[in-house]
């Protein structure tokens, strides 16, 4: 009762796994009296290859591939699946195994007096393959009555399978039990040691090939591409990492789409419309060859082309890609696969081959009448003729003979001798050097002891290939890129166009060789996949809303920014004296700008300027001639001419604001004008003092004109200027004006300008000139109604209103105008108010002596004035 409680608890336990549903070949251990029984439960085969040795190295392989589309309802036992296509590759793989079987049998140094032995599954469907590797794990003997049924006819290691899918089913199975060694299986689930303790593989971990397409997909600027996958753990696990890695990279992915071969046909179809309506042109199929073929053939059925295949190694390589209709499609494929190997003595092994050799194998029989087309078996009445037997494979040209392409072939040559290496140091003791080393008998060698020496496994090939395992059980990662090509016989051919290493450094991992690529559609240049065209150097990229970031909006650089490089996510800012061009692609010097005479502005400034003291010398002419005449002579001709030379002076100093400003210059303008505007100024107090204290001298007896003679007059005019001169020398000598590059007033050029240096020195100067004017039209205006023909305060008067009016405009517009146009207000004020001191004072004397000689005498100057007198 007690042992029937213990196998009712197991018996479900097996249930809850799905175990008995699958009727999975599993051994029950049953306690009688005196002896245990192990029974075998479920239904198992013999193997398809077989042969005895001490040890035994069993293998699964898929000989036929396909199979037709059925659900299991599980109310009925399932039976084992019928497979319907050759899969010449997969023959090949379990032949390469018995080849090295053999090789390592042959060969005293490994293993010395013990044989392998091998047993070969030829299963396909993921619940025959686990049926398989139950069988490989537990024998098949229906009943085993030694002590705690451990001497069963097992295997010390199982290699296989080739695809990822089932590999992942039974290697959490068998994998607590035997080792799987899998020569094909790349998911880098795989890797996961808690899930898969005792899994090796000498074929590199899907992560390292997603992230070599990646790679790939950069190098080629490819950023818009589709990601379609094979609906399993190898496909998930796959296009997850080529995600991951080309969200690193920057490269977006528009679709992600999943089907198996075993889908309905909707599937298929939904599929080809997503890539119909898709706007990339690079598809990045990890999926097997058997998804791929249904794939193309849809898209060549609906006229879908031009587009870009990336393919995984599962189908890039494989020789039954011509078969399928949407073959043409596929040309051009860029993908990774392991490297091209060579094995001595393959070659010679395979053509060797007959059905003599394997008299229980079915598949070898019709694999020989698939070759051949004929029959082995006479008593079938068939219309295929009868083999002749002398049949031979030594001249037949296919993809089963043809050694010229060993890439996976190789791994599973490599995980042989790896299993055979970790048994040799097993069975091999040294007590020399090992004292405490016990030798282990071949039937004695448990797993978990091959799980410790595979762990440490390290040699090289014959062909000087290393084979070694890291922490997780996986190899070296080292892959060549393939394209395929159209050869002249209608097949396909993968060129070897690159190579990727991961065991060199990140910058030299990728290395493209000078062989030329082959493109899909017939195009000689590299396709362009992009969601948004590179945005041209002058412009930056700015994110679409709600789109992934490979899909932007190309916005020119603002003014004053630039990019120079393409696909620029920023725009930089030009230095300070620097500016965009119009392209905004390079940085130019900034325009420099002040007041020319080469400009409108400039040349009629300097006209008005050189026409002023044109007109000054002409009056000053003027005077002279009429020097001794009682109108130049009452108007204090010595004055006068100082006033004229200082109206001159005014005029000429107005060009020392126009042309490039230097150090010297933005000294000599302010402080010019600043000392000739002071005596001119003074000048013109001097006649308004002298015209003042003349007609005020009323009393009798008292000579008022002795306190401010000539000597006086000069004294005074020298005196104010004296102040004047006196400011300007503080004002340089303090802080002095200085050329300035205003780089603040514009954004698209340079302002040079004289900085004031002090601004109260500037201040100060204009200052004084303003009192000096203040006071002038004061007394002018004092003397405004002085009985006189000739009353010169009246013009004096006149003369100081504008000069003030001007020069109290000046003030805010000098504050508000914005660069060069402040040195134009100030030299229009310089003019102005000098034009306005001319005119008034000079222009009605000019009058008279021109063109009224009969006013120009003393009796009509000091006579009483009438109302047909001109009032000068």
């Amino acid at each position: 009762g007690y042992h029937t409680a213990i196998l009712q608890l197991f018996m479900k336990r097996l249930e809850k796994e799905s175990m008995l549903a699958l009727r999975l070949p599993v051994l029950v251990l049953l306690f009688g009296k005196g002896n245990s029984v192990c029974r075998l439960q479920g239904l198992t085969q013999a193997p398809e290859l077989a042969q005895d040795g001490d040890m035994v190295i069993g293998g699964i392989f898929s000989f036929r591939t396909g199979q037709d589309y059925v659900v299991d309802t599980f109310q009925t036992l399932p039976e084992f699946r019928k497979c319907k296509n050759f899969n010449f590759r997969e023959f090949k793989f379990a032949q390469v195994m018995i080849f090295a079987i053999n090789e390592i049998n042959k060969n005293p140094e490994i293993l010395p007096n013990v044989t392998i032995g091998y047993k070969i599954y030829n299963r396909c469907g993921t619940m025959d393959i686990l049926r398989a590797a139950l069988a490989l794990a537990g024998g098949t003997q229906k009943e085993i009555s030694h002590d705690n049924c451990t001497e069963t006819d097992t295997v010390q290691a199982i290699l296989g399978h080739s695809g990822s899918r089932p590999t992942i089913a039974f290697a959490q199975v068998v994998g607590r039990f035997q080792i799987p060694i899998s020569h094909f299986a790349t998911c880098a689930c795989l890797s996961d040691r808690k899930r898969y303790p005792s899994f090796f593989r000498t074929i590199p971990s899907d992560y390292y090939q997603s992230r070599a397409l990646a790679k790939l997909v950069k190098y080629f600027g490819w950023t818009w591409v589709g990601a379609v996958a094979v609906n399993n753990e190898y496909g998930f696990n796959g296009i997850a990492a080529f995600i991951q890695a080309a969200q690193e990279y920057g490269i977006c992915i528009e679709y992600s789409e999943a089907f198996s071969s075993s889908d309905p046909p909707k599937r298929l179809f939904e599929i080809t419309e997503v890539i119909r309506m898709s706007t990339s042109r690079v598809i990045v199929a990890f999926m097997t060859h058997r998804e791929v073929k249904l794939l193309s053939t849809a898209l060549y059925q609906q006229n879908i082309t031009g587009l870009q295949w990336i393919g995984s190694d599962a189908w890039i390589t494989d020789d039954s890609l011509a078969d399928s209709r949407g073959h043409s499609l596929l040309v051009g494929s860029l993908g990774f696969t392991v490297r091209r190997a060579k094995i001595t003595g393959l070659e010679e092994h395979l053509r060797q081959l007959h059905p003599a050799q394997f008299p229980k194998s079915q598949f070898f029989k019709n694999f020989w009448e698939e070759v051949f087309d004929c029959s082995l078996d006479e008593t079938e009445n068939t219309q295929t003729q009868s083999c002749s037997g002398f049949e031979s494979l030594e001249n037949v040209d296919s993809v089963f003979t043809d050694v010229s392409e060993l890439r996976f072939s190789n791994n599973v040559y490599k995980s042989v001798y790896a299993v055979a290496k970790a048994l040799d140091a097993l069975v091999k003791c040294n007590k020399k050097l090992l004292p405490n080393e016990n030798c282990i008998k071949p039937k004695n060698i448990q797993p978990w002891q091959v799980l410790q020496k595979l762990n440490s496994v390290n040699f090289t090939t014959a062909e000087g290939e290393r084979v070694s395992f890291d922490s997780n059980g996986d190899s070296l990662a080292s892959y060549e890129l393939v394209n395929l090509q159209m050869t002249n016989k209608g097949t396909l051919t993968g060129e070897t166009v690159g190579i990727f290493d991961a065991s060199l450094p990140e910058s030299h991992q990728f290395i493209m060789n000078s062989i030329p690529i082959v493109w899909s559609n017939g195009l000689e240049g590299v396709p362009v996949s992009v969601c948004s065209k590179q945005c041209a150097p002058g412009t930056q990229k700015v994110l679409s809303k709600g789109k992934p970031i490979c899909c932007y909006d190309c916005i020119p650089c603002p003014t004053g920014e630039i990019s120079n490089v393409t696909d620029s996510i920023l725009c930089m800012k030009c230095p300070l004296e620097y500016w965009s061009n119009r392209e905004r692609d390079a940085c130019i010097p900034k325009h420099i700008e002040f007041l020319v005479y080469g400009e409108i502005l400039g040349t009629l400034l300097a006209f008005f300027s050189l026409f002023g003291v044109l007109i000054t010398a002409m009056t000053a002419i003027i005077f002279y001639c009429h020097k001794e005449t009682p109108l130049v002579r009452a108007n204090n001709s010595e004055l006068s001419f100082l006033l004229l030379f200082s109206l001159t002076l005014c005029f000429l100093c107005s060009l020392t604001f126009i042309g490039r400003p230097t150090e010297w210059s933005c000294m000599l303008r302010h402080t010019a004008f600043g000392i000739t505007f002071v005596l001119c100024i003074s000048c013109v107090l001097g006649k308004t003092i002298v015209v003042l204290m003349a007609f005020r001298a009323t009393l009798p007896g008292r000579n008022v004109m002795k306190w401010f003679g000539p000597a006086q007059q000069r004294i005074s005019v020298l005196a104010f200027t004296a102040i004047q001169v006196l400011i300007c020398i503080l004002w340089l000598t303090i802080n002095p004006p200085f050329p300035f590059m205003n780089l603040s007033l514009y954004n698209d050029r340079i302002i040079l300008e004289c900085n004031l240096g002090s601004v109260v020195g500037f201040w100060a100067v204009l200052g004084y000139i303003g009192l000096l004017a203040l006071l002038c039209f004061v007394l002018a205006f004092l003397a405004r109604s002085l009985p006189d023909n000739f009353n010169e305060a009246k013009f004096i008067t006149f003369s100081m209103l504008i000069f003030c009016a001007v020069w109290i405009a000046f003030v805010p517009a000098y504050v508000s105008s914005p660069g060069k146009f402040t040195v134009a207000v100030e030299i229009f004020a310089i003019l102005a108010s000098s034009y306005g001191l001319l005119l008034c004072i000079f222009l009605p004397k000019c009058f008279i002596l021109l063109f009224r000689p009969e006013k120009n005498t003393k009796k009509h100057i000091m006579g009483k004035s009438s109302n047909n007198d001109i009032q000068y």
